[in-house]
């Protein structure tokens, strides 16, 4: 059973940058199309990027840009780069991870945008 564990949120001046990691256990990364959502405060969550198993990249308008989606197959590690990050990125981001029927979600991690 694959299991997701976030980390490398924390508090960032607007401007700044956080990279975020997610952690693969269980079965292997290349078996899985990965992506990353996020939950503001009082809002649903929505999606961030993704990269499926053939490294296609997806990324949600208001993110372009900005952030980037990367995998390292060795390390069985998705990493989420964000850049230029503004107060409306505060949430908190979630790894996900989807192949036929699994759908799995990690914990999450807080990111607050903040001077």
């Amino acid at each position: 059973q694959v299991q997701l564990v976030e980390s490398g949120g924390g508090l960032v001046q607007p401007g700044g940058s956080l990279r975020l990691s997610c952690a693969v256990s269980g079965s292997s990364l290349r078996l899985y199309d990965m992506g990353w959502f996020r939950q503001a405060p009082g809002k649903q969550r929505g999606f961030v990027a993704s990269i499926t198993r053939s490294g296609r990249r997806n990324y949600a308008d208001s993110v372009k840009g900005r952030f980037t989606i990367s995998g390292d197959d060795a390390k069985n590690t998705v990493y989420l780069q964000l850049n230029s990050l503004k107060p409306e990125d505060t949430a908190v981001y979630y790894c996900t991870a989807k192949m036929a029927t699994v759908d799995a979600w990690g914990q999450g991690t807080l990111v607050t945008v903040s001077s």
